[in-house]
């Protein structure tokens, strides 16, 4: 089979590899589909700490069941499947404790390699997070389980009612995503960004109110919420400088979730009188437990939205190289990549 490979920051070879065959409680998919995302354009511009180079890359796919291994009844050879890239061992500390996203082992047994012809999934993973895919769902649209799991996860801890206002600060991928199922869920979602199409996007994509980010977006963001601010406000660009302003378009007793992330040792400076006289509550979501690919998977299946305007272009893998490049110059949201 073909095989992607990052094998140096900005280098991208297609290499041949055995077609593995799937040990007992494994599953075997044959790729349809497997999307660009931005952990692996960051892997791509300067390379990543738990992905050393040469690395198979790609974690958001949908395919088809091509071998099952001894045990495995809940799928059968040629079933469509949409699955995520990880899942907790169920033992650990975190675990116990009803935090799987925290699990000390999920990052240690995820697997990588969706720009292939074939992934084989773990038995781990098939038991607690692969489900059919239902055949009004599109194979794109399937692909998008992984993302969407960790959309809902970050939902949840707004603490999230009906009719409540989020400002979501940001256009990327993360940023349209969330007012995807922001929206499915009944909120209100302000969208701030700096690209004018991707805020036309955010409004087609059901967003309140799309507004340019500059010096007066917080002004715009209080006149919007009758001077008050938002009840939440998610950071979705992992940006040092927009993380500091995230608070300030935040309302007294609001919460604000640190969603795109920093890089290890960035500190951050914070209104000290704010955070305890307005009662702030700040949260910062990391990845996703069985419950919330459970959930993703539900209003995927429902058509609870549609996530397929995210996606700019479609690649062949042979062409996987150019899709980065181009990513890389900004000119899309997410790539669908098909062998």
């Amino acid at each position: 089979m073909r095989v992607g490979l990052l094998v140096a920051p900005q280098r991208i070879e297609l290499r041949d590899a055995p077609i593995p065959e799937p040990g007992p409680g494994e599953v075997l998919v044959r790729v349809r589909v497997a999307l660009t995302d931005g952990t692996d354009l960051k892997a791509y511009r300067r390379g990543h700490p738990q992905m050393p180079m040469p690395t198979r890359f790609g974690h958001e796919f949908s395919g088809d069941v091509a071998a099952v291994g001894a045990g495995v009844t809940s799928f059968s050879v040629g079933d469509p499947i949409m699955s995520v890239h990880s899942a907790p061992d169920g033992t650990c500390y975190w675990c116990r404790s009803g935090q799987e996203e925290l699990c000390e082992r999920v990052m240690e047994t995820k697997i990588l390699g969706a720009y292939a012809e074939y992934l084989l999934l773990p038995a781990h993973i098939v038991a607690r997070n692969a489900f059919g895919k239902p055949e009004r769902l599109s194979y794109e649209a399937a692909a998008f389980l992984e993302p969407s799991a960790c959309v809902v996860h970050s939902v949840d801890l707004l603490g999230l009612h009906p009719g409540m206002t989020v400002a979501v600060l940001g256009v990327g991928g993360f940023g349209l995503l969330h007012v995807l199922v922001l929206r499915a869920r009944g909120a209100e979602p302000i969208v701030f960004g700096r690209r004018p199409d991707r805020l036309q996007l955010a409004r087609d994509l059901g967003a309140a109110e799309a507004v340019q980010f500059d010096e007066e977006a917080v002004c715009v963001m209080r006149t919007l919420t009758g001077g008050r601010g938002a009840d939440a406000v998610v950071e979705c660009t992992g940006v040092q400088s927009v993380w500091e302003r995230a608070q300030q378009f935040v309302r007294r007793g609001g919460v604000v979730s640190f969603f795109g992330g920093l890089p290890s040792g960035a500190s951050i400076a914070i209104d000290a009188a704010r955070l305890h006289y307005d009662e702030l509550r700040l949260v910062s979501p990391f990845h996703f437990s069985p419950r919330d690919v459970r959930a993703a998977y539900d209003l995927l299946a429902q058509g609870a939205y549609d996530p397929t305007p995210l996606i700019s272009a479609r690649y062949r893998l042979d062409a996987l190289a150019d899709a980065f490049a181009e990513l890389d110059r900004g000119g899309g949201i997410k790539y669908v990549v098909t062998p």
